[in-house]
């Protein structure tokens, strides 16, 4: 199987851990340890996120008194995607002796008219209580919202139109390599009126990227892991369940945050209903028996799993 995996910026920074590198380090060698039993057995692509990363560089950027301005958005995004991808290549090489991994810098194509630019909803960088999060928007001209009991930068977060370097991994996959690729959603760039690709001031969802790659790999399964076992209904109320085998037209019926699980469930269901496939969320550690439909959310058009010949296609935890 063609396989793209997402891993969550939270799967790689937990919510509350020192932001060090050797913390982030120690947690891609546990992420690349759940992950190398797929590569073993199925063409690999990994995407990842970047909230906590870019937000905690963009905090460093503003405090640089050397600076004239803080560097942008893009820039930043870049600088993940190099730091991440380094120590998921590095990883994943040591943990599958003789696969060839690549790791890419990627840009992904957005709208300029993209009404994402006028309502930040994406989450960055670490949390706040709210009084100081308030102070720091007010210091600063930030956008904050609450993420869970806390509260957290949020930047704009355009819909991504297609990875520039798709080809290039398509070649990567079809000489056995793994790739890692599209990090933090990918550099976000738009095209002037001359055709030329120019940064810009946002971070795209790494999920909605994720989905977009696997439809143009024509993947045959796209996983989006993170650090919740499954996509919960009615999450933080009494009703609260947790949703396993289920259809993208009963999750959309569903309402999800914007800035957390709302762009997870976005992207399964686009991935389902454009290509037919299986698309799952779950918690990195299921990533096997993800793939063989025994833990996370699974999304398939019926709302089976594409192999266990069950005509039940209603919700099962």
């Amino acid at each position: 199987m063609r396989v793209v995996v997402a891993l969550g910026g939270n799967a790689l920074l937990r919510r509350g851990e020192c932001p060090d590198a050797a913390v982030q380090h120690a947690n891609v060698r546990a992420a690349v340890a759940a992950l190398a039993p797929l590569a073993r057995e199925h063409e690999l692509v990994i995407t990842h996120g970047n909230g906590p990363q870019v937000g905690l560089l963009a905090l460093q950027s503003a405090a640089d008194r050397s600076l004239t301005s803080p560097y942008p958005f893009d820039v930043l995004g870049a600088e993940t995607q190099g730091m991440i991808g380094y120590w998921l290549l590095q990883s994943l090489q040591n943990a599958l002796p003789g696969r060839q991994v690549c790791a890419l810098l990627n840009q992904t194509l957005v709208s300029a008219a993209d009404p994402a630019f006028a309502a930040p909803t994406k989450f960055v960088g670490p949390v706040y209580e709210r009084e100081e999060a308030e102070r720091l928007a007010a210091e600063r001209n930030w956008t904050v919202r609450a993420d869970g009991p806390h509260w957290r930068r949020v930047v704009p977060s355009p819909d991504p139109q297609r990875v520039v370097e798709t080809r290039l991994i398509r070649l990567l996959l079809s000489s056995g390599a793994v790739a890692v690729c599209a990090g933090g959603g990918g550099v976000p760039v738009i095209r002037d009126d001359q055709g030329r690709l120019t940064g810009v001031e946002a971070v795209v969802d790494k999920d909605l990227t994720a989905s977009l790659l696997a439809e143009a790999l024509d993947a045959d399964a796209l996983l989006l892991l993170t650090d919740v076992p499954q996509v919960v209904r009615g999450y933080g109320t009494p009703e609260a369940e947790r949703i396993g085998r289920t259809t993208p037209a009963r999750l959309r019926a569903e309402q999800f945050p914007a800035g957390s699980m709302g762009p997870k469930v976005e992207a399964v269901c686009r991935f389902v209903e454009l290509t037919g496939g299986f698309a799952a969320i779950g918690a990195l550690a299921d990533a096997p028996a993800i793939l063989d439909g025994t833990a996370g959310t699974l999304v398939t058009p019926s709302g089976r799993y594409p192999e266990d010949g069950n005509d039940d296609a209603e919700d099962r935890s």
